[in-house]
C-alpha cells in the first residue's frame, strides 16, 4: 500500500510533535512493506530524496517570507504534487492551512486526517483567527474521508459538534532505557537537582504560571526552559524573569538522547499544557522517567490519571517546588505505573500498528 503523509514541515524532526509523529510512523510503516512517501519543506536541512526508506518530496515554503501565510501556500503545493502520486492513502496530519484546499485532495484516493487538538482555544489567537480555525476545522471534518483523534476528549467533541466518527490512535513514545549523566556537563547540571519544562512558549502552555512559581519558591536549583524563546512572547518571558538566574532558556532542542537525558535525570519536568489532545511532550515525558507536575484539566489527566502531581496556579508550582523529593516511594511508584502505560497503550510499535490497522480498513472506503 503506498501511503503519503502531508501537514508537516518534514523529516527527520526539527520542529515538532506532528513531524515526530510523521517520523516515527514512516518508518515504522516502511518496516511493515509500506511505501511511504513524507512531504517537507523545501528548506528543510535534510535535503536528499530518502531517507532511511522513506521517500522524501520537498515542496516550495515561502513560510520563512511571508510567516503564516507561506505555510497556506506550503500546503497547496503539497496537495498539487500528491494529486500526481496514485498513493491509496493520504494522511493528513492536521488542518489548520490546508483544508482550505481539501477540495483539490484526489478524489480517488482515501483522506484520513488527523485532527490534532481544538486549535481554535489556543489564547494567542485573535478572534477573529479562532474564528477561521473554527472553520477550518468544518472544513477538515468535510474533505476527509475518515477522521483520527488522538485522544477521547477529540474523539467526544468531533462526535458531538460534527456527528462524525472517528478512529482513536493515541500519539506514541518510545520507552527510554539508556541514561547517560554525561550529557548534564554540558548544561552544568546535577542529577536531580533541577527542574525544566518543554513547551512551545505560548500563552496556553501555563510557562509564565510555572515561571511565577519558580520565583516564588525561591528555590536556587536551576530551572530550565526549552522551547525556542525567539520570539515576541519569548522575549517578553526573558525580559520578566531576567533578574531571577536560576530560570535558564535554553532554546529548542531536537536531539532525542540530550532531550530523553535531560527530562530523566530532572527533579520536576512540569507538563502547562491546556490544549490539545495526546501531546506528544507529555508522553516522551512518562517514558523519560519523568516525575510529572501537569496542568490540572482533561486532557493531561486522561492520561496520567493519578500519576502525577498538578498545578492550576502559580502557588501550586511553588508548593511542589519546596516540598517535593524526586526520591520517595509515592512518586517513584507514578514513574512505573507511567512507564508500563507507555509499554502497554502509547508503545510507537503499538501505534503504528494500529496506523496499519486503519489504513487497510479505510482502503478504498471513499464516503464523499
Amino acid at each position: 500500500m503506498k501511503i503519503a503523509i502531508i501537514g508537516t514541515r518534514g523529516i527527520p524532526n526539527h520542529y515538532g510533535g506532528f513531524e515526530q509523529c510523521a517520523e516515527y510512523l514512516a518508518l515504522g510503516l516502511v518496516k511493515r512493506g509500506f511505501e511511504v512517501i513524507v512531504y517537507n519543506s523545501h528548506n528543510h536541512p535534510y535535503q536528499e530524496k530518502e531517507w532511511n526508506g522513506v521517500q522524501i518530496v520537498h515542496c516550495y515554503d515561502p513560510e520563512d517570507k511571508l510567516g503564516t501565510a507561506g505555510q497556506f501556500i506550503y500546503d497547496l503545493n503539497c496537495i498539487l504534487d500528491v494529486r500526481k502520486r496514485n498513493c491509496d492513502v493520504i494522511l493528513q496530519l492536521g488542518y489548520t492551512s490546508s483544508s482550505i484546499w481539501g477540495w483539490l485532495l484526489p478524489k480517488k484516493t482515501v483522506v484520513t486526517t488527523n485532527m490534532d487538538g481544538l486549535e481554535w482555544k489556543r489564547t494567542k489567537y485573535s478572534e477573529k483567527v479562532k474564528k477561521f480555525l473554527r472553520y477550518a476545522e468544518s472544513l477538515g471534518v468535510k474533505y476527509s474521508d475518515h477522521l483520527i483523534s488522538d485522544s477521547i476528549g477529540i474523539q467526544d467533541y468531533l462526535k458531538e459538534k460534527y456527528k462524525a466518527t472517528s478512529t482513536y490512535i493515541a500519539y506514541g513514545a518510545t520507552l527510554f532505557e539508556t541514561p547517560d549523566s554525561s550529557i548534564l556537563k554540558e548544561y552544568n547540571l546535577i542529577s536531580y537537582q533541577y527542574d525544566m519544562l518543554i513547551a512551545r512558549l505560548e500563552p496556553e502552555n501555563s510557562i509564565e504560571i510555572i515561571l511565577d512559581g519558580v520565583v516564588q519558591a525561591n528555590v536556587s536549583r536551576p530551572f530550565l526552559v526549552i522551547g525556542n524563546h525567539e520570539t515576541a512572547y519569548g522575549n517578553y518571558l526573558k525580559n520578566k524573569f531576567s533578574s531571577h538566574h536560576q530560570i535558564q532558556f535554553i532554546g529548542g532542542i531536537y536531539n532525542m538522547e540530550v532531550l530523553n537525558n535531560l527530562r530523566y535525570h530532572s527533579n520536576i519536568y512540569f507538563h502547562g499544557h491546556t490544549v490539545g489532545g495526546t501531546n506528544p511532550s507529555l508522553l516522551e515525558a512518562m517514558a523519560s522517567n519523568s516525575l510529572i507536575c501537569a496542568n490540572d484539566n482533561p486532557f493531561n489527566k486522561y492520561i496520567l490519571g493519578d500519576d502525577s502531581i498538578y498545578f492550576k496556579e502559580s502557588n501550586d508550582v511553588a508548593n511542589h517546588l519546596l516540598n517535593v523529593v524526586y526520591h520517595q516511594d509515592q512518586y517513584q511508584l507514578m514513574l512505573h505505573e507511567n512507564s508500563k502505560k507507555i509499554t502497554s497503550i502509547y508503545d510507537w510499535e503499538l501505534i503504528t500498528d494500529q496506523y496499519a490497522k486503519h489504513f487497510f480498513d479505510v482502503e478504498g472506503v471513499i464516503n464523499r
